[in-house]
């Protein structure tokens, strides 16, 4: 089965940094656009960051600067480097893996479980 394990959250202060990480199986990894997502209680869940398979990236106006995506094809896995965190960062993150090949009807995704990030004094 398929399977996307997100890691690296925990608390952290203010201005500091983590490292997520998501480890996929169960999927050809170089072909899918990856995604970091985030979302807090009462809101919906929103794209921090993306990845394509050929290796574009985007990022919400909220992270530009801050943060950072990349990923290692060899290994299976998604990064995104958090820096200069704020307490407004908090929220549960979500790895995204999506194939979607318009031509024929394609359009698949799987989400992670998603790891806590807590940024608080």
């Amino acid at each position: 089965q398929v399977q996307l394990v997100e890691s690296g959250g925990g608390l952290v202060q203010p201005g500091g940094s983590l490292r997520l990480s998501c480890a996929a199986s169960g999927i050809i990894f170089r072909l899918y656009a990856l995604g970091w997502y985030r979302q807090v209680p009462g809101k919906q869940r929103e794209l921090v960051a993306g990845i394509t398979s050929g290796g574009s990236t985007n990022y919400a106006n909220s992270v530009e600067g801050r943060f950072t995506i990349s990923r290692d094809n060899a290994k299976n896995t998604v990064y995104l480097q958090m820096n200069s965190l704020k307490p407004e960062d908090t929220a549960a993150y979500y790895c995204n893996a999506r194939i979607a090949i318009r031509e024929w009807r394609i359009d698949v995704g799987y989400w992670g479980q998603g790891t806590q990030v807590t940024v608080s004094s």
